[in-house]
């Protein structure tokens, strides 16, 4: 069957804060809506200058930001993105005064004007944030920017989360190490699973997210180490709340998009 000319493709914009975090977070969720038919774009605010780099790594001239900024597009088009946008705010690492450039510095409106115009720019039909429950300052800013980005246009909006029960089971996994101490001091860390509203079986995916991952080689992958089976539940299924329009309850959403995509209508 010829496909129609006239066929818009569904697309689909992950928002987040950091270089990373469009792998580390949310790298499944774009490789399932590529292989369903769909355009995927990244927006990310910062280019992660207060990340630590991982051990061995040799930070250029130019800075940690420059390097993350490379591996950013690097992975993304292992992804599959069509397009990377780099709204040029400051990382404002976990704690601490932030820097006055920095994402949670900047006037929220300021944030929320940009990421509006980044979602009509992409003409997204469904927006992906994290949930911001990893406890870090920039993702819950991002997450209420793009939640108030989408107000009065036709955008679906989910949140990735980490379930609380598979952090549990991180933390276990990490305690006493050098991984975890940054969030032991959150006791509630991870979304309750009961909140989720979305599961999407992102099982295949795997490879080809594990070479995303490989090229952030500055940064240490949260998964790094991990025995398989944990690593399976990290990275098989996405977990996602559906926040816009909001979930009216019923069965788990096993896809992001109204319908399936025809086969005849997916890119070859």
């Amino acid at each position: 069957m010829a496909t129609d000319a006239t066929t818009r493709r569904p697309r689909l914009l992950v928002v987040v804060a950091h270089p990373d975090d469009e792998t580390f977070g949310c790298g499944s969720v774009l490789l399932y809506a590529a292989a369903a038919g769909a355009v995927t774009g990244v927006v990310c605010a910062t280019r992660g200058e207060e990340g630590s780099p991982a051990p061995g790594v040799d930070v250029p001239a130019e800075g940690l930001g420059a390097l993350r900024e490379r591996e950013l597009h690097d992975a993304a088009a292992l992804l599959g993105v069509s397009e990377v946008v780099l709204l040029g705010y400051r990382d404002s690492g976990m704690d601490g005064e932030a820097p006055a450039d920095s994402l949670v510095a900047a006037p929220p409106d300021d944030v929320v004007a940009a990421v509006r115009k980044a979602v009509i720019a992409f003409d997204a039909d469904v927006a992906v944030t994290l949930d911001a429950s990893d406890g870090h300052r920039d993702h819950a800013r991002m997450r209420k920017a793009t939640l108030a980005a989408v107000e009065g246009l036709p955008v679906s909006v989910y949140l990735h989360c980490l379930p609380r029960s598979l952090m549990r089971r991180w933390l276990a996994h990490h305690a006493g190490g050098d991984a975890a101490a940054a969030y032991e001091q959150f006791p509630d860390l991870g979304t309750p699973d009961e909140q989720l509203t979305t599961v999407l079986d992102t099982s295949e995916h795997l490879p080809r997210r594990g070479e995303a991952i490989a090229a952030h080689r500055s940064q240490t992958s949260p998964f790094e180490g991990l025995p398989d089976d944990l690593r399976e539940a990290f990275l098989g299924r996405d977990h996602l709340i559906r926040a816009v329009p909001a979930w009216d309850g019923g069965a788990p959403e096993q896809s992001l998009f109204a319908e399936e995509i025809p086969l005849w209508e997916r890119p070859r």
